[in-house]
């Protein structure tokens, strides 16, 4: 999908219309198309446990774990749509118009929700260190938390639903491919400045306000807590931000030469396949937390799972005991 993302060499570019274009494209069907299912493994099983760890041992009391299980079940639905790429890219379309549409929202919804998630998390952590004064109540703090999560699945949501109505199945060269097809050229420029670029620029301007108050003197643990935020922030740029400076490249390029739609061709790939495994990144960059390996350590080894039936074995039997007429005192 090449409107946002390009979940194979189809989508809106006209190369599959004209075939001197065609001619030109680069392609590592089997490289991508297996890269993309590593992917998909690695982030299922990651993003799987992190949520594990978080209902078994964490909770929901923390802010920040608000946004992580945000982030999480995003980069699931990101992930989800990793499968129908790859056979897109080994084979081509073959689930049909309706499941075209759908994988489009699904990958689109799980790409904007992240960036806007990590945005609100970035804010929240702004005002938590850089403005303490300010809504210093937690459970004032914990609703706006909630209500920007909200906020952000309706803006993700009602956007993919908008590109998702862009695609279609269309066959090209005796093969079926789901791509967009409009020349909205503008509102591509629009969704990359928009759902990209401004929140990074949010980002970057909270982070540095962040870390010179840091440096000013927070203790220990807090310097870890930001240090962690920072690596998962910095990851996603570093994942999506090539990714879309080679959208716009491709869209502004009005280069036809084929050496140059190749070189073109060959660094999209690159950049793709860097940015659709962010999605498994994230559970490895929570593990930075002491804390978090410790209870990842201990879901492994279902130590608090054993615990917790032991507990509940305990309070049936003092609840079966008490009950019991043989229970009572003897007089």
């Amino acid at each position: 999908m090449e409107n946002s993302t390009s979940t194979s060499r189809t989508t809106g570019d006209v190369k599959y219309t004209d075939p001197v274009h065609y001619s030109c494209t680069v392609e590592f069907p089997i490289f991508t198309g297996t890269f993309f299912i590593l992917i998909f493994i690695s982030s299922l099983i990651g993003n799987s446990l992190l949520l594990c760890v978080l209902f078994i041992y964490e909770g929901l009391k923390s802010i920040t774990n608000i946004f992580i299980l945000n982030l999480a079940c995003s980069d699931l639905i990101f992930t989800i749509t990793l499968p129908f790429w790859a056979v897109h890219h080994l084979h081509h379309w073959v689930f049909g118009d309706f499941i075209c549409k759908f994988m489009t929202a699904a990958f689109f919804a799980g790409l904007y929700s992240s960036v806007i998630l990590l945005t609100a998390m970035t804010v929240a952590r702004f005002i938590r260190v850089v403005l303490p004064n300010w809504k210093n109540n937690h459970a004032i703090r914990k609703k706006c938390a909630v209500g920007a999560c909200i906020a952000a699945w309706i803006i993700s949501i009602s956007a993919s639903l908008s590109d998702a109505t862009k695609v279609k199945v269309k066959s090209r060269f005796g093969k079926n491919y789901c791509y967009d097809e409009s020349e909205d050229k503008l509102g591509r420029y629009l969704q990359v400045s928009l759902l990209f670029f401004l929140p990074f620029a949010i980002i970057i301007f909270c982070y540095s306000a962040i870390l010179k108050t840091v440096l000013q003197g927070l203790n220990r643990k807090k310097h870890k807590t930001i240090a962690v935020l920072l690596c998962i922030v910095a990851a996603s740029f570093i994942c999506w931000g090539p990714y879309h400076i080679m959208l716009l490249i491709k869209s502004l390029n009005t280069n036809n030469d084929c050496k140059v739609l190749k070189w073109l061709e060959v660094a999209y790939n690159i950049c793709e396949m860097l940015a659709y495994s962010h999605c498994c990144m994230n559970p490895l960059l929570y593990m930075l937390s002491k804390k978090l390996r410790k209870h990842l350590l201990n879901l492994l080894r279902c130590k608090n799972v054993r615990r917790k039936n032991r507990e509940r074995d305990t309070r049936q039997n003092v609840a079966f005991t008490a009950d019991s007429p043989h229970s009572q005192p003897l007089n």
